[in-house]
């Protein structure tokens, strides 16, 4: 007698591999939906984990130890594995347009693609700044940049980034451990490095508490801070980009991740509101983000920075055939910093309610905590915790604590 086969009734398609869908795929592969085809598109087989990403620029963590290859977690939930570019919606047809396939039908949707560099006004910054997203490329970039020193050691470098949030902070600390370890091993030249931040403090969105730490530590580091001044152009000499044409913010849909290539060097003048100008070598923009376009463009509701707008089931306002979680969502009734803690988060909440929505289940609503955890590494393998108005280290027991919960 022949066993009897599930028939597919419903198709259910994953559009990137972030945080929440990494987590939504390994549940889903633990509890299959029986009739439902699972389908995966994404144009990256190595999806990064945020919260290891500073250890790794640091040299704390192999490129394996902090990335999550999703062939083998897409086999787990038998997921069908699309290496491509997501490029539009058909909302009407509930079609998912890609670069290089034919167009993937869904009955329920999901999008977990993070979010782009923002559109960057500030002239030159285009032509030679490095965007720290999309992280893929950046981290091609920081590899090329470390091979050049470890194989000219004395040459004086000087770095700059621009953003004093939290991402900026976290690279100085990582950049300049790294930087710092290397040198140190080949008796190098130190290098020195500039954080610009447009607010009089850094970390705005941090406990008063926090941001002093911080800024009280970077000091100490010698990183020269330039607070209160909003960077209003780049200027180099004799060049023409760091940059190949097209490939500062564009993300090649080839699952490469695309490969930023670096042309003659010159120096770069960081120009300030305020007069003043600091010449660098390199200039690494760590400014806010904002989503694709094509989000906005495919007719979902959405912020005013382009982030879907979704209620408390991580579902669409607009279209409750699609849901999204991770930074390119906004919950509307709770919005919270794009912070991959919270990507983290929303991970089991997604799984139910993607599970809920294809069975024609009513869907359960989620409210994330207000007050959360910070665990920040300083790039020595000491770290600080932060919750509220409370704030420990840097301490190597912390780091020891961050370490084992990003590992697991």
């Amino acid at each position: 007698m022949k066993s009897a086969i599930t028939p597919i009734v419903k198709d259910l398609v994953l559009v990137g591999g972030g945080h929440s869908h990494a987590i939504a795929l390994k549940l889903l592969g633990m509890n299959p939906i029986p009739g439902v085809r699972l389908t995966l598109i994404t144009n990256v087989y190595d999806t990064p984990y945020s919260g290891m990403l500073p250890g790794y620029v640091a040299g704390l963590y192999t490129y394996d130890e902090c990335h999550i290859d999703l062939r083998p977690l897409s086999q787990f939930a038998q997921a069908r594995l699309i290496v491509d570019r997501a490029i539009a919606l058909d909302l009407d047809q509930n079609q998912v347009i890609c670069a290089n396939h034919p167009p993937i039908s869904f009955d329920v949707l999901s999008l977990d693609i993070g979010s782009t560099p923002a559109t960057v006004n500030v002239p030159g910054a285009n032509e030679y700044a490095i965007p720290v997203k999309p992280i893929s490329q950046f981290l091609t970039y920081w590899e090329q940049l470390m091979s050049e020193v470890q194989r000219s050691p004395q040459i004086p470098l000087r770095l700059g980034i621009v953003g004093g949030g939290a991402g900026g902070v976290e690279l100085a600390l990582s950049v300049q451990a790294r930087l710092d370890r290397v040198q140190t091993t080949l008796k190098g030249t130190k290098t020195e490095l500039h954080v610009f931040h447009r607010g009089p403090e850094l970390l705005p969105e941090r406990h008063p508490r926090m941001r002093r730490l911080f800024q009280r530590l970077m000091v100490n580091r010698g990183i020269q801070l330039h607070l209160n001044d909003e960077v209003v152009a780049l200027e180099a000499t004799n060049m023409a980009s760091l940059y190949s044409p097209g490939t500062l913010h564009e993300h090649r849909g080839d699952g490469s991740g695309g490969s930023p290539v670096a042309t003659e060097q010159s120096e770069i003048n960081v120009m300030g509101k305020s007069g003043a100008e600091v010449r660098c070598d390199r200039v690494f923009w760590v400014t806010s983000a904002s989503a694709t376009p094509w989000v906005a463009e495919s007719g979902l509701a959405t912020d005013e920075h382009g982030f879907i707008q979704v209620n408390d089931s991580l579902q669409s306002v607009s279209h409750p055939q699609v849901f999204a979680a991770g930074d390119i969502a906004t919950m509307v009734n709770h919005p919270r910093p794009k912070a991959g803690v919270f990507a983290v988060r929303q991970g089991q909440p997604l799984y139910e309610n993607l599970r809920r929505a294809v069975q024609s289940q009513p869907l359960k609503p989620f409210k994330p905590q207000k007050e959360f955890l910070i665990l920040v590494g300083t790039g020595y393998e000491t770290a600080i915790a932060s919750r509220g108005s409370l704030q420990f280290g840097p301490s190597a027991l912390i780091w020891n604590w961050k370490d084992r919960i990003d590992r697991q």
